[in-house]
């Protein structure tokens, strides 16, 4: 929204800085930090004073999260309307993967509510249906995958490309489109499985976040793009302003969610935020990477998928309890112990994401 006061600007003046996506960035990231501290406590005894119990714990877990009863849920709104806020605060309102990112993120936020409202009123695990929500999750990436490939260069339509290649492309046709949904929806549904400790999910979401943002800014860039050998994909680096609110929100959101958690994030953040790394990936053309990045979700998202197919053959169990992190808290690893860890994993990875445009 603010980009407009670069109307004002003869070429030499503060409001030259508007035109840098690096500016706006910056400032969108302390936007939402600072709306995610000002808000956050308030925020956390609304949900408190409307929630009563909070959010209701499996009987089936780790013992050590009954200690948590009480505790509320939905505190990704404030994740959401922090990242909200600032992205329209400080992005480039006419940039068309901006909005799809928007979409995708307020959709599956949407989904993730009324899961978490479903729950919290009926005290019960379950919430709405997983067909339900897997059902509208499709349709929303579906629409994002579409629109996505109608802005894309012509040469890079219903292209997949490989990292670590420089001009490898293998042309999907009409099969971007359900491919694009199976990264958005599963992005979405991975991140979800790992939000189960206080801590474990926000983290590795903003590293991938700040990862995918600094892709997103050089594919955007056709002086990064010729110079590292990858596709040029014109005004994705706009995406730079969202990945830099998402993370001051997420900084803000982590505040009050460090151990012990005065609010856990709930399905309203953890599918909002994976629906909007996939919807990033989509929009550059880096759908792989993110599989490398988001490498964290994607072993969750396994452990759980194994888990079941191995109990349906075999009555048996691989792990002690899917997703994995359970499992290690089931062999005696302390709860920081595997946050911590897994934090350090996801920087890990989002290094050797980062590799993939230099070694090209």
């Amino acid at each position: 929204m603010l980009y407009w006061l670069t109307e004002f600007s003869d070429g030499g003046d503060v409001f030259n800085l508007f035109r840098y996506i690096t500016f706006r960035a910056g400032a969108a990231f302390v936007t939402a930090l600072v709306f995610g501290f000002i808000f956050g406590r308030p925020l956390i005894d609304f949900l408190r004073r409307k929630q009563g119990k909070g959010q209701p714990i499996r009987d089936d877990g780790p013992q050590s999260h009954f200690a948590k009863a009480g505790t509320p849920t939905m505190g990704g709104l404030l994740i959401l309307s922090a990242l909200m806020v600032s992205t329209l605060l400080w992005a480039r309102l006419d940039n068309p993967y901006v909005w799809i990112v928007i979409l995708v993120t307020l959709g599956f936020g949407l989904i993730g509510f009324a899961d978490d409202y479903a729950k919290v009123t009926k005290q019960n695990t379950k919430g709405v249906s997983s067909r339900v929500r897997f059902l509208l999750g499709l349709l929303i990436a579906a629409l994002a995958s579409f629109a996505a490939t109608q802005f894309h260069p012509e040469a890079l339509r219903n292209e997949l490309a490989f990292p670590f290649f420089k001009d490898a492309l293998l042309n999907l046709g009409v099969f971007f489109v359900p491919f694009g949904m199976i990264v958005i929806v599963g992005a979405a549904n991975a991140v979800n499985l790992t939000d189960g400790l206080d801590g474990l999910a926000i983290m590795p979401v903003m590293i991938a976040a700040t990862t995918l943002g600094v892709i997103a800014y050089v594919v955007g860039n056709s002086n990064y793009t010729q110079y590292l050998g990858v596709h040029f994909v014109p005004g994705t680096g706009e995406l730079l302003v969202i990945t830099s609110a998402l993370v001051g929100g997420g900084l803000g959101f982590l505040w009050y969610n460090a151990p012990p958690a005065a609010v856990f994030m709930g399905d309203t953040g953890s599918l909002a935020l994976g629906g909007a790394l996939g919807a990033m990936a989509v929009c550059t053309k880096h759908e792989i990477v993110l599989a490398i990045v988001g490498g964290l979700f994607v072993v969750e998202a396994l452990s759980v998928i194994i888990q079941v197919a191995y109990y349906k053959r075999t009555k048996k169990r691989i792990f002690l309890m899917a997703p994995i992190h359970h499992h290690f808290e089931k062999k005696g690893w302390a709860e920081p112990q595997i946050v911590i860890r897994f934090w350090i994993i996801s920087l890990i990875l989002a290094m050797i994401g980062l590799a993939t445009l230099k070694v090209r």
